[in-house]
């Protein structure tokens, strides 16, 4: 009991963030290996397959070819897609299982993805050196009192003129709960569903929405859709260009 009362001093914001941390604690890292060893599951994204929505963005010639960033990649499906279409991409994902099976795929098909295993709040590069950062499937995953360090971390590497691009759980997909209510309960329950209101209210600070839409479901065998998620599309708000490059240059 001593050790516990001379351990647990908050002395400042960080030290709520950890706090807040251990009470949501629920070995996530573990969690996903698990998931990701059974690769047999009839999970619909265990296909090595691309989302419909960063399909409509090569489709419409949207994005600019460079550096891409693939944010809780799992495996890497949306990684070697952004790969195969003239990207340099690193995908990130803290579950070594999902990363150790998006190199044996890598050695298969001769791809050249950069696949690291950590967590985008180890993550460290050059900033404003990404043309295309995207989640598909991590937000709704983060903890809210995380968020807002989540999408200034994205702000920090996303160009001036790049592209931000994310799917997460609308409220068909997700938990119907409040940030309020992870605390509350003690958990996420398996992830967020948000509202287009309240996803909007998330996002609007940091980024200049520029496509705001369900996925579309869809029976094509070789794209990933389901009406379940959000697809957003986005560049960076002005205030934070002028924030980066001040950081940049100070």
């Amino acid at each position: 009991m001593k050790d516990k009362l001379n351990s647990e001093i908050i002395k400042n914001d960080n030290d709520v963030f950890v706090m807040l941390d251990n009470l949501l604690e629920e070995k996530d890292n573990e969690w996903w290996n698990k998931f990701y060893s059974d690769r047999e599951k009839p999970i619909p994204f265990f296909k090595n397959i691309p989302d419909e929505n960063l399909v409509s963005y090569m489709d419409k010639d949207l994005l600019k070819k460079g550096k891409a960033l693939d944010i809780g990649c799992g495996y890497g499906r949306n990684s070697f897609y952004l790969y195969k279409n003239g990207f340099q991409t690193t995908g990130i994902d803290f579950s070594k299982t999902s990363i150790e099976w998006g190199k044996q795929i890598q050695k298969e098909d001769s791809s050249n993805v950069n696949f690291l295993c950590q967590s985008i709040f180890d993550f460290k590069d050059t900033q404003e050196s990404y043309d295309f950062i995207y989640d598909s499937g991590c937000l709704h995953h983060i903890k809210p009192h995380r968020r807002p360090e989540y999408l200034k971390i994205i702000s920090k590497y996303l160009k001036s003129d790049g592209y931000f691009a994310m799917v997460c759980f609308n409220l068909k997909g997700g938990s119907n709960i409040s940030d309020y209510d992870v605390y509350k309960d003690c958990s996420m329950h398996g992830g967020m569903g948000f509202s287009e209101h309240k996803l909007k209210e998330v996002l609007e600070p940091y980024f200049q929405i520029i496509e705001f839409r369900e996925m579309i479901e869809t029976t094509n065998e070789n794209i990933f859709g389901k009406s379940f998620l959000w697809t957003v599309l986005m560049k960076k708000n002005k205030i934070f260009c002028i924030s980066t490059q001040n950081q940049l240059f100070s």
